[in-house]
């Protein structure tokens, strides 16, 4: 089970690697086309690009200041040993489908098994916070029952 959560842990790091990455070089490039810029003769078109470039700095500052969060987040959870309880760094196994609480990074493959690396403040990981092997509970109207928690 601890070498699933390591392969599962794994695939969530490279997800968030991905994006710190990528919004990196995302924010160079909004950076350098902002240095890039020159004055033109039309003043107002000279405003509104800056604004715009400006938009697409700050949205990539928070994307990665999010990526790193959940770096943060993710390494917190990398030597949880199992519990019970669901909580951050459980599997948590329903008859729905299984869940990673961890970071959001959606739908990770392993072989033939598919588990939902979900956030524990996403809706459906704040339901299954707490709840032990039995527990169950509805999440947009299906019926979810917990089988098993590692």
């Amino acid at each position: 089970m601890q070498e699933l959560k390591a392969s599962l842990y794994k695939l969530c790091q490279n997800f968030i690697e991905e994006r710190i990455q990528t919004a990196t070089i995302a924010l160079k490039q909004a950076r350098e086309a902002s240095n890039d810029d020159t004055k033109s003769s039309a003043g107002d078109k000279y405003e509104t690009s800056r604004e715009m470039m400006q938009q697409d700095i700050d949205r990539n500052k928070r994307l990665l200041i999010d990526a790193e969060e959940n770096l943060m987040l993710l390494n917190s959870i990398k030597e949880v040993v199992p519990t019970n309880v669901a909580r951050n760094g459980s599997l948590v196994y329903t008859n729905q489908g299984n869940f990673y609480l961890s970071i959001s990074a959606g739908q990770l493959h392993l072989g033939k098994d598919i588990f939902f690396a979900i956030s524990a403040f996403s809706p459906i990981g704040k339901l299954l916070l707490g709840k032990a092997k039995g527990d169950q509970f509805d999440f947009n109207g299906k019926k979810y029952i917990i089988n098993e928690i590692s």
